[in-house]
């Protein structure tokens, strides 16, 4: 789920919990409210988690930093 779409739960799940007075017989239109606004926080921590690990991901990159050895050589390697 995107943040702008858990935004947009949020902001549904708050209009109906506090704005709309009606009150059908058959659905809680609070409950229905809350439940909106809970799986749009919800979506909005994972999304914000998701986009936190995939930048540290992309951080570490395949380079390695200047101060870094070189990497042996692989004839070298039984040397170890």
């Amino acid at each position: 789920m995107s943040i702008g779409a858990s935004l947009f739960l949020i902001a549904a799940g708050a209009i109906l919990r506090y704005a709309i007075t009606w009150n059908p017989r058959d659905v809680n239109i609070d409950t229905v409210g809350l439940i909106l606004m809970i799986v749009g926080i919800v979506g909005l921590l994972l999304s914000l988690v998701w986009m936190f690990v995939s930048t540290d991901r992309r951080r570490q990159g395949t380079v390695p930093p200047p101060s870094a050895p070189p990497p042996p050589h692989p004839r070298d390697r039984d040397a170890y």
